[in-house]
């Protein structure tokens, strides 16, 4: 029986991205979707097929120079959240009263989809483009490892957004509890965007938590090629979000200049190509680049390590050598290079000499590549959208 699924996001690549394989899948099979999110991904919702909810959601400015992400730092993100909020649930509550969905299924650091949940009285499903989190364990525990800081619970700043959150969620007649930091316990039906494999305590998670790997669905579709096919290809990224770095761009150039790798570089929307000085031959430079279809083509890619660009190359079995920019990427970046996949880079030791050697090795490591091909194997058998599908459909009976 066809059923009427809710999905809510964040406004941001690396958590809509990873639900539109599944968004697809779940149409495909007749169901109806309709996807509530902010203008930027009012395109891709609908050429995956759902019905669309304009909810008016925007990521804020971000910092975009700082060498520690401390609560006072994120104070204007924080900021930023609690009005989104505030604007955001009423406009889902209203849309979906009217047309009442069988479950929501919102991203993991999303409150307006699990409040929405909560006040329809309808299941709810999480969806979790990172690592899960469950009683037993913590993302927090795994981000203050590389910055103790970063999650100090008795930060005022910090203090005060929960308690912010609180009366919002008073406000609005649901549910909040602040010893959880923003986020929520487990849902009954727990999406995992990651292989079990790739996943930190793994063996903490009970039935409740589907590691399905990443999918790529029609964004895997995208033709793209290299000037010079016969040439191996370096993808290069800082992702979409902490991208204002006009130096490391350039040490890139002084690093592949001229060389024997084919480069494609995307500078994000903020770093203005003309600042990066003479563009090598080699060098194919862009705001943005179809991703997977780029990787699709790569030997290496250097990356920052988003968990959504950690699993597309880990999908396509190349090999990344990690730049990361905030606590989270980090942690993602500890994970490649514990589990023999790539290696680590620290922004403090980069220059061109270090990017260039350190790329040439990867890219001819044979025990990194035998690790990805295991890697590639445990994300197939993981399912992906299909897997998710199955779940979902199960859950609701």
């Amino acid at each position: 029986m066809s059923k009427h699924f809710a999905f809510v996001s964040m406004s941001a690549h690396g958590h809509v991205n990873p639900t539109l394989p599944l968004v697809e899948e779940l149409v495909r099979r007749g169901h109806r979707v309709t996807y509530g999110v902010g203008p930027e991904f009012h395109a891709a919702v609908r050429e995956a097929g759902a019905r669309l909810l304009d909810t008016g959601s925007s990521m804020p400015d971000l910092p975009t120079d700082v060498a520690k992400f401390t609560p006072e730092v994120m104070r204007p993100m924080m900021e930023h959240r609690l009005r989104d909020l505030r604007a955001v649930f009423p406009v889902l509550r209203e849309h979906f009263e009217r047309d009442r969905p069988d479950a929501v299924c919102f991203d993991y650091g999303e409150m307006s989809g699990h409040m929405l949940a909560e006040k329809l009285g309808v299941p709810d499903v999480a969806l979790l483009p990172h690592f899960a989190a469950n009683e037993q364990f913590s993302l927090r525990d795994v981000v203050t490892k590389d910055d103790p800081d970063a999650f100090d619970s008795n930060n005022p700043v910090l203090r005060d957004f929960l308690v912010r959150m609180k009366e919002l969620a008073d406000e609005f007649g649901v549910t909040f509890d602040p010893a959880f930091l923003g986020q929520v316990p487990p849902s009954p039906l727990n999406l995992v965007f990651l292989p079990e494999r790739f996943q930190l305590r793994a063996e903490t998670f009970d039935d409740r938590f589907r590691f399905l790997g990443p999918s790529v669905g029609q964004r895997g579709e995208v033709d793209w090629k290299p000037r010079r096919p016969d040439a191996p290809l370096l993808f290069i990224s800082l992702g979409t979000v902490f991208n204002q770095r006009p130096e490391f761009f350039r040490t890139c150039i002084e690093a592949f200049r001229d060389g024997e790798w084919e480069v494609a570089m995307s500078i994000g929307g903020v770093v203005d190509v003309g600042d990066l000085g003479e563009i090598p031959e080699n060098f194919e430079v862009r705001s943005s680049f179809p991703q997977p279809a780029v990787l699709r083509h790569a030997s290496a890619f250097l990356t920052h390590t988003g968990m959504n660009s950690t699993m597309e190359t880990l999908y396509y079995g190349v090999p990344p050598i990690a730049v990361p920019q905030m606590p989270e990427q980090a942690a993602n970046a500890s994970r490649v290079e514990e589990l023999g996949l790539g290696k680590r880079l620290r922004a403090e030791e980069i220059s061109a000499e270090l990017l260039r050697s350190t790329v040439d090795e990867v890219a001819s490591d044979e025990g990194i590549r035998a690790n990805l091909v295991e890697m590639r194997e445990s994300i197939r058998s993981g399912g992906g959208a299909s897997a998710g599908a199955d779940a979902l459909e199960a859950f609701l009976g």
